[in-house]
C-alpha cells in the first residue's frame, strides 16, 4: 500500500504578495513625489515699468500655514551669491535691501498655491536671476523656480499682420494672373497648330485632285493606234506588190 502526499501553498502567501503590492502603490504616494513650481523661466520687463514674478505650485496636501514655508532670493548671475529678499515663516516677511528697498511688493494668495511677487519702477540693474523655493510640508522634496528677468529700454514695435495680408493678396493675385496668361497662351498655340495642320491637310488635297485631272487629259488627247484607222471599212490598204511598182516609177529606169 502506497501513499500520495500533496504539497499545499501556505495560506500566508497570497497575503504577503497583496501586501507587497499594497507597499508598491503608497511608496509611489509617498511625500516628496507631489510637489512641482510653475514659473516662466525668462520674462522681459520694460524699464521703468512694475513686473510680476508669477510664481505657483502643485502639492498633493493643502497648505497648512503653519509649516509651509517660501523664499525668494536673486543673483546677478549664476556664479554670485544669492540675497534674499523676502520669506514666509508664519508670516509674509518682506527683507529690505538697499537693491529694492520698498520696491517689492507680495501679490500672491497661498489659498491658490500662488507665491508671486511685483517689482515696481524696474531698473537695468534688476535683470539677472530670481529664485522662488517653496516647502510645503508633508511634502519633503522642496520646490524651485528659477526666473531669468531681462531688462529692456523699449518694447518691439508690435507687427502689422495688414501688410502681411496685402503682401500676401499681392502675390497670390500675380500668380493667378501669371497662370492665366500661360494658360491662355498654351491655348492660343494649339489652336494656331491645328490651323496650320488643316491648310496643309487641305493643299495636300487640292494636289492630289490636280494629278488626277492630268492623267484623265493624257489619255483623252493621245489616242491608241487603233483609233487613228480609217472609220470605214471598206477601204482596203495598198498591197506589197503596189508600194515596189510605185517606188520603181519613181526612181525613173533609162533605156537601153
Amino acid at each position: 500500500m502506497s501513499l500520495t502526499f500533496q504539497r499545499r501553498t501556505p495560506r500566508w502567501k497570497p497575503v504577503v504578495s497583496v501586501c507587497v503590492a499594497g507597499l508598491v502603490i503608497l511608496s509611489a504616494a509617498l511625500p516628496g513625489f507631489c510637489m512641482d513650481v510653475l514659473v516662466a523661466h525668462q520674462l522681459n520687463a520694460l524699464n521703468g515699468s512694475t513686473v510680476k514674478l508669477s510664481c505657483t505650485f502643485t502639492s498633493c496636501y493643502k497648505v497648512d500655514n503653519s509649516k509651509f514655508a517660501m523664499n525668494w532670493t536673486y543673483q546677478e548671475t549664476v556664479n554670485d551669491t544669492a540675497t534674499m529678499f523676502m520669506t514666509y515663516k508664519n508670516r509674509m516677511t518682506l527683507l529690505r535691501t538697499d537693491k529694492f528697498e520698498d520696491r517689492v511688493e507680495f501679490v500672491g494668495n497661498l489659498e491658490r498655491n500662488d507665491v508671486s511677487v511685483s517689482i515696481s519702477d524696474v531698473q537695468l540693474s534688476d535683470e539677472g536671476i530670481y529664485n522662488c523655493y517653496v516647502r510645503n510640508p508633508p511634502d519633503r522634496v522642496q520646490g524651485h523656480g528659477i526666473i531669468n528677468l531681462v531688462v529692456i529700454t523699449e518694447m518691439p514695435p508690435p507687427r502689422d499682420s495688414t501688410i502681411a495680408v496685402a503682401v500676401g493678396a499681392t502675390v497670390g493675385g500675380a500668380l493667378a494672373v501669371l497662370i492665366l496668361s500661360m494658360v491662355v497662351l498654351k491655348c492660343i498655340r494649339r489652336q494656331r497648330k491645328q490651323e496650320l495642320i488643316s491648310d496643309e491637310q487641305k493643299m495636300e488635297e487640292d494636289k492630289m485632285e490636280g494629278d488626277g485631272g492630268a492623267e484623265e487629259g493624257t489619255k483623252v488627247g493621245h489616242p491608241l493606234p487603233e483609233d487613228s484607222e480609217p472609220s470605214d471599212p471598206t477601204a482596203k490598204r495598198p498591197t506589197a506588190s503596189v508600194r515596189v511598182q510605185s517606188r520603181s516609177r519613181g526612181s525613173g529606169a533609162k533605156p537601153n
